[in-house]
């Protein structure tokens, strides 16, 4: 039989750097390819307690149908929680539970966008987040990083260039893959260059609680007065990830057009994952929770640097991080960027090669991307080690 596939499938094709990738689950490979949180930051004993509690109090509640926007409970307390601790969330705003923080990516595609739209993203940004844009059949607009963020100039520039323009993407606190934090004064102004071009901002912030050193930066989302931006959170990096639990703060009407986009997809995220992470919060000490978890990657980040000081410097360079999952390493100029991350898997160690990240993939890219929470101590040791005698022979 002849098949034939739809205009946004049909031109996809397997990634050559994904087909990397799956050497990372091969014997005796130390992965730094992950974007996994550390497995001793999960609260498993908790989560167990929690689960008995529900399917001994409210079994069927816990395992019916439910509502498209979410538990009530977990709604509400999100609600209160991030416009109290974060400032996130007005009277026009509501809130919508999602499977992960990944599908609101997917429901503002579908709700903003037609085929041949265009989002202006980060470059480089989330594979993820990219390419359920580009399944919505959306056109990419880069704009560079810099130390403190998008690229304003740069970003204007696609403001006034992209007439089909229909939201900005960022990640605004330890960027995935950069772990870049964008200032202060660089959030005021995309909220503003987003208003004056009336295009819309979709904040995404799975790492923003993960913060281990410094000073917390206000959310875009709590300067918007003007409804404007979508807000992306996720308890993946704090709870579960396999709980599959997101949600979105965005404008009511916009909100309302997710919810319409949701019922399509999945009719309602699990209750069951929504009343345990509900109950957690409730229930248990959410913030000593997350003063635990910190202290885990505090750790894992500083011993991650002072490894690549003290094994890849200084032929390699990186950005310096205080929170996220992740480091952004940039090898000298002329290093075939995919073929050094080939090399580096058959000698057992699994990177993301920076290219992944970028709007097109077969761009030049002198950069990888490094995880530093999935790995042992030991193994962080050993794939450090093994990738500065490589770093070395460049």
């Amino acid at each position: 039989m002849d098949y034939t596939f739809s205009k946004g499938v049909a031109d996809l094709a397997p990634s050559a750097i994904r087909e990397i990738l799956k050497f990372t689950s091969a014997p005796g490979v130390i992965s730094f390819a992950a974007g996994n949180p550390a497995p001793e930051a999960f609260p498993a004993e908790d989560v167990a307690r929690i689960t008995a509690d529900i399917m001994r109090e409210c079994p069927v509640e816990a395992l019916q149908y439910s509502i498209t926007e979410g538990h009530p409970s977990l709604r509400e307390g999100l609600t209160r929680y991030m416009k109290e601790k974060h400032g996130v969330g007005r009277n026009t705003d509501a809130l919508i539970i999602t499977s992960g923080a990944q599908q609101v990516m997917n429901l503002t595609t579908a709700a903003l966008c037609d085929p041949g739209d265009v989002v202006i993203c980060e470059c480089p940004s989330f594979i993820g987040s990219l390419n359920a844009f580009r399944a919505g059949g959306v056109r990419l607009a880069g704009v560079p990083m810099e130390e403190d963020g998008m690229n304003l100039n740069a970003l204007e520039d696609a403001l006034k260039t992209e007439k089909r323009a229909r939201f900005i993407y960022t990640i605004p606190n330890f960027q995935n893959p950069t772990g870049i934090t964008m200032s202060l004064e660089k959030r005021k102004a995309l909220y503003a260059l987003a208003k004056r071009y009336g295009v819309m901002i979709l904040e995404d912030n799975p790492y923003g609680e993960i913060r281990f050193e410094g000073e917390d930066v206000p959310a875009i989302k709590s300067l918007d007065e003007d409804g404007m931006v979508i807000y992306a959170g996720s308890f993946s990096k704090v709870l579960s990830p396999g709980l599959r639990v997101g949600y979105a703060i965005a404008p009511a009407p916009v909100c309302a057009k997710l919810i319409v986009c949701k019922q399509t997809q999945d009719v309602h995220t699990t209750i069951l994952s929504q009343m345990i992470a509900d109950r957690f919060m409730r229930e248990c000490d959410f913030e000593a929770h997350l003063r635990r978890i910190r202290e885990i990657y505090r750790h894992k980040a500083g011993l991650m640097m002072g490894l690549m000081d003290r094994f890849a410097a200084p032929k390699m360079t990186y950005h310096r991080v205080q929170g996220g999952l992740f480091l952004w390493c940039t090898l000298p100029a002329g290093v075939d960027m995919p073929a050094f991350c080939q090399t580096a898997v058959q000698n057992k160690v699994a990177l993301v090669p920076g290219n992944a990240f970028l709007m097109e993939e077969s761009d030049p890219c002198q950069s990888f991307r490094v995880n530093y929470s999935t790995p042992t101590d030991q193994q962080l040791e050993q794939g450090m080690e093994i990738l500065g005698e490589l770093i070395a022979k460049l």
